[in-house]
């Protein structure tokens, strides 16, 4: 199938072509035909299959006639970098309509982006909370709002945006074309899903919580002291070129960014307590490759396109099993190889449990020659170059095995 069977307009297709996009994806596929019918929709797919594209071009196609005074479609995203890239994209998707757009986020003065919602606009790409200022200071107003869409539902869920999203709610009219889409559909997604959508049609083209077959991953156990170094020698031994790092925390982005910065390595980091200017600087200077490594935060685990990402390595595991998916998505984007690795302690045995019980998958355990972990229960036994020991999902069973 092609785009063009999709029935959408000349002008959408060319931008798509000249894009080096030439056929539709799954979720594309099967969700595009749907919005044109102006059908509710709960969408569910893995990161980096074109979720974008999915909403964003029948809603350019729905509102490239027929102006009206205030936005006519609203989409809400958890992030601030997630809210640009929509909005790049949508404006490179529209290059040949007519579409007015505009994005509004935390961070930066919000003086101008009032200006630009005064003189009017057909879509907004907003996060929650940076609107509901907006909303509370009248510089915008949803009473021709025609379509909403909730872009990584289940992020801002945990991220503590339903209050502010529920408000937003109150604030739009009661009809109109509401799209949910998330790479997983927990209850409270599910739930909110079901408040918020009318008659909706569901569209799943993986199962909830998947991680795409084009990523190679391995956890490597070693001990928590021996992590940095570990990575060093990742980093120095293996083809990591293009390498994006996650922490637990901001403080653990901004030390391990330091140590790597002192080894040699162009490093920069990214978490939500950078300005955001900066958090723009250093997040185009790693889609740029000037900078080619980044440590980050979760924050930059949902929704976020770069391109080329050779490795995600899970410095720390997260806490939330489906936060792997959404890192480890972040690499093998748009079918691509990609490689994942996670360096697990001791202490981290549990969400290792949680990770492949939620996928389905076995993660292969391999131990790196000279860190050998030392505080799994049991002394371990020296193991040879290039031994990978498998382990069931069991912890209890794996820590037996040792």
């Amino acid at each position: 199938m092609s785009f063009a069977d999709l029935g959408l307009a000349p002008a959408l297709l060319r931008a798509v072509a000249e894009a080096g996009y030439l056929t539709p994806t799954p979720i594309q596929t099967q969700a595009i035909p749907f919005l044109l019918q102006g059908r509710d929709l709960l969408g569910c797919a893995q990161t980096g299959t074109g979720k974008t594209a999915a909403f964003g071009l029948p809603l350019l196609q729905r509102l490239q006639h027929h102006r009206q005074v205030g936005p006519r479609a609203l989409v809400l995203a958890p992030t601030r970098e997630l809210a640009a890239q929509i909005h790049t994209s949508l404006r490179a998707y529209g290059r040949y309509t007519s579409v007015r757009l505009g994005v509004v986020f935390g961070g930066v003065k919000i003086g101008p982006q009032a200006l630009r919602l005064q003189a009017g606009m057909d879509i907004l790409v907003a996060t929650p909370g940076r609107l509901l200022d907006h909303l509370e200071r009248g510089n915008v107003r949803f009473a021709a709002l025609e379509c909403l869409i909730l872009d990584e539902a289940d992020r801002m869920l945990d991220m503590g945006f339903i209050p502010a999203v529920r408000r937003i709610l109150r604030a739009v009219p009661a009809q109109r074309q509401t799209l949910c889409f998330s790479a997983t559909l927990p209850y409270d997604v599910q739930s909110l899903a079901a408040e918020i959508l009318q008659e909706p049609v569901r569209v799943e083209v993986t199962r909830p919580a998947t991680t795409p077959l084009t990523i190679r991953q391995v956890i490597h156990p070693v001990d928590r002291e021996q992590k940095a170094n570990l990575l060093m020698h990742l980093l120095t031994s293996g083809s990591m070129e293009h390498v994006l790092i996650f922490t637990r925390t901001k403080d653990g982005a901004d030390r391990l960014a330091e140590h790597l910065t002192r080894q040699g390595h162009v490093t920069g980091a990214l978490h939500g307590d950078k300005p955001q200017g900066v958090r723009t600087r250093v997040l185009e200077g790693f889609r740029s490759r000037k900078v080619n490594i980044l440590v980050a935060t979760d924050l930059a685990a949902r929704g976020l396109d770069v391109a080329g990402v050779s490795h995600v390595v899970n410095f720390d595991l997260p806490s939330v099993a489906e936060d792997y998916v959404h890192r480890v998505g972040r690499t093998g984007r748009a079918e691509t190889p990609g490689n994942a690795v996670s360096l697990m302690d001791a202490g981290e045995w549990e969400m290792v449990c949680g990770i492949e019980c939620l996928t389905g998958v076995e993660i292969p355990r391999e131990v790196v020659p000279g860190f050998e972990p030392s505080r799994l229960g049991m002394r371990v036994p020296t193991v040879p170059r290039r031994s990978v020991r498998r382990w069931g999902p069991s912890p209890r069973a794996w820590r037996h095995r040792w």
